[in-house]
């Protein structure tokens, strides 16, 4: 990959300075806010993987943790300080990455959160949301509540989503996304769970999944006005 990780620290008025990572490629066409999940940090292979493989597709990535796992707590923060952070990171990334067009979302909670945040109150600058894993509910409990505030959101989103996500019964989440309209695209990852994984007898190896949500994500981006 040509082009430069940078280790930084992000400050979040009121709450604190957290770590970040900025993955830039040479001559980045977009940068994508990159939250992380809610059992795992801004540093998990998964991530790593992800702000890897878009800058090999021209795309930067700003990552960061949320406070509670900063601070090593086992429960996430409630959901005023996750937006507090996404926020401050949209914002950092806005700055370090001028003149680009700006996504924001993220794995599971960091994705869910970002929604959440951008429903509020619009983020800065940001042209789409994209989800990878999108949680719509608690495992073996589908419900769709938690997508109630999606329909306040005004800007495209992506959902990216394994088949076989325990998280995101397809059965309650594509009638989610008819009711958003134009704005929400799916895309399914056929036998991918929670993180794309998928099992051996499906003939194919997770990095061909995870290759398969990356170069749909890239073209997603290029496409948004």
């Amino acid at each position: 990959m040509a082009g430069k990780t940078k280790e930084l620290k992000l400050d979040i008025a009121r709450i604190g300075t957290v770590s970040a990572i900025l993955t830039q490629p040479d001559n980045a066409r977009a940068c994508y806010v990159l939250a992380h999940g809610a059992g795992a940090d801004m540093r998990h292979s998964f991530m790593d993987k992800v702000a890897v493989g878009l800058a090999e597709r021209g795309i930067a990535t700003f990552r960061f943790n949320f406070p509670y796992m900063e601070e090593k707590k086992g429960r996430p923060d409630q959901p005023a300080v996750a937006h507090a952070a996404i926020r401050a990171a949209v914002e950092e990334a806005a700055r370090l990455c001028p003149g680009v067009k700006l996504i924001a979302g993220g794995k599971s909670f960091g994705g869910r959160m970002t929604s959440q945040a951008q429903s509020k109150a619009p983020l800065a600058g940001v042209k789409g949301l994209a989800f990878l894993g999108f949680p719509l509910h608690a495992a073996k409990k589908p419900s769709s509540e938690r997508a109630e505030h999606l329909a306040g959101i005004a800007i495209p989103m992506l959902f990216l989503q394994g088949t076989r996500d325990e998280l995101a019964d397809l059965g309650h989440l594509k009638p989610v996304i008819a009711s958003l309209g134009a704005k929400a695209t799916l895309h399914e990852i056929e036998g991918g769970d929670h993180s794309f994984a998928v099992l051996k007898k499906s003939g194919r190896t997770n990095d061909e999944a995870l290759t398969e949500v990356l170069d749909t994500l890239a073209a997603w981006i290029d496409q948004l006005a």
